[in-house]
């Protein structure tokens, strides 16, 4: 195993990626995709069982861009192959894309079951 890829290498993975997903879902995506080389803990996160964030959306002033975190993947999945790293990263992906089109439907469901996973996170260390 080669290790995990660099961040140039997750980035291109990126690329592809959001060629793969319809135009219509970068409407109002001013700031597209960011990736952030730092890892960042969850504000919840319990010390002994580390929640990372992998991603999130974000909306501003100056508008709306959706955050990968590529110190947080490194960290979660180390010793993996490229190929489960890739499927993590389209998985995340979607996630906050399901994140930035329900904000423009002015839905939340998503929402509510990110705060149900993090309950039971919360719940099961305890």
């Amino acid at each position: 195993m080669a290790g995990f890829p660099s961040i140039e290498e997750v980035n291109d993975i990126l690329d592809e990626i959001s060629l793969e997903i319809p135009k219509e879902f970068f409407k109002d995506l001013n700031e597209g995709i960011v990736l952030l080389p730092e890892f960042k803990f969850h504000k919840m996160n319990k010390k002994e069982y580390p929640l990372y964030v992998l991603g999130e959306y974000h909306r501003s002033i100056t508008g709306r861009h959706i955050r990968i975190y590529y110190g947080s993947f490194e960290k979660v999945y180390p010793n993996c192959t490229n190929e489960f790293i890739r499927d993590k990263l389209k998985e995340t992906l979607l996630h906050e894309f399901t994140h930035h089109l329900e904000s423009l439907a002015g839905e939340s469901d998503l929402e509510k079951e990110d705060k149900d996973q993090l309950r039971k996170y919360l719940n099961r260390w305890e």
